[in-house]
């Protein structure tokens, strides 16, 4: 049982590790090139993927469609990203990274996710897809358990 603990223990400092760290370099990096870290991240994830609609942007963000409202507002006055109708449907709007905007998001040297990049394409092939089999596995059940917890609560 001491050892399930000290396994257990490594696996969350190791998670909190990772989070700081990630986020100071983050913060580093945002600083220098002048927006925040949430304005960072979804310039990265709009040079990633392309437009997202606002609820997409939302769900991969993991913030209410009201706060990325505002995000994306703050980012539409700074000249970073533009609101652009759908093509498919019309009711639908797509914020898009500017020419300003992909300018900083490629300009980004350290960001949490190139971090992370680094350290998942380190681990051989087999030891990607069991991490990422174990993470999907804990993160199924910690989802279960929050969800029971809220429909008690």
């Amino acid at each position: 049982m001491a050892r399930n603990s000290r396994d257990l223990d490594l696996i969350v400092e190791t998670v909190i590790y990772l989070q700081t760290e990630s986020r100071r370099l983050a913060r580093e990096e945002c600083g220098r090139l002048g927006v925040t870290a949430t304005q960072l991240n979804v310039l990265k994830l709009l040079e990633e993927i392309g437009a997202l609609s606002l609820s997409e942007l939302s769900r991969r963000i993991a913030a209410q469609n009201s706060t990325v409202t505002g995000i994306v507002d703050r980012m539409v006055e700074a000249g970073l990203v533009e609101r652009v109708q759908s093509e498919k449907d019309r009711r639908v709007w797509q914020i898009r990274a500017t020419a300003k905007g992909l300018g900083i998001a490629r300009a980004a040297k350290v960001a949490p996710w190139e971090l992370l990049r680094g350290a998942f394409g380190a681990l051989t092939a087999d030891e990607r897809e069991q991490l990422v089999g174990i993470l999907r596995k804990m993160a199924g059940f910690v989802s279960k358990e929050a969800s029971r917890n809220v429909a008690r609560g």
